[in-house]
């Protein structure tokens, strides 16, 4: 246990959210295949990593600045005077 270093994140933290898309959508069309060495990952993925930030994809969030400031009203202060 002297190894691991535990970091709580936020449950609902939309960075982690992005970090897990990302990383699932690397895993389906990266890494589902057996890749013999290190090298040839590390290859495979700059290769993936180039390709996924020229498309220049964007990711959708449903929860909105109007929806956060009812939702975590009592984390800001009113703007309103």
């Amino acid at each position: 246990w002297d190894r691991f270093e535990f970091v709580f994140t936020p449950k609902h933290g939309s960075w982690l959210n992005m970090a897990e898309i990302e990383l699932h959508v690397l895993n389906g069309q990266c890494l589902n295949r057996h890749i013999s060495t290190m090298d040839e990952i590390k290859r495979e993925i700059n290769a993936w990593q180039d390709s996924r930030n020229n498309k220049g994809g964007r990711i959708n969030w449903q929860f909105t600045t109007a929806d956060s400031r009812i939702k975590l009203k009592r984390l800001y202060p009113s703007i309103d005077d």
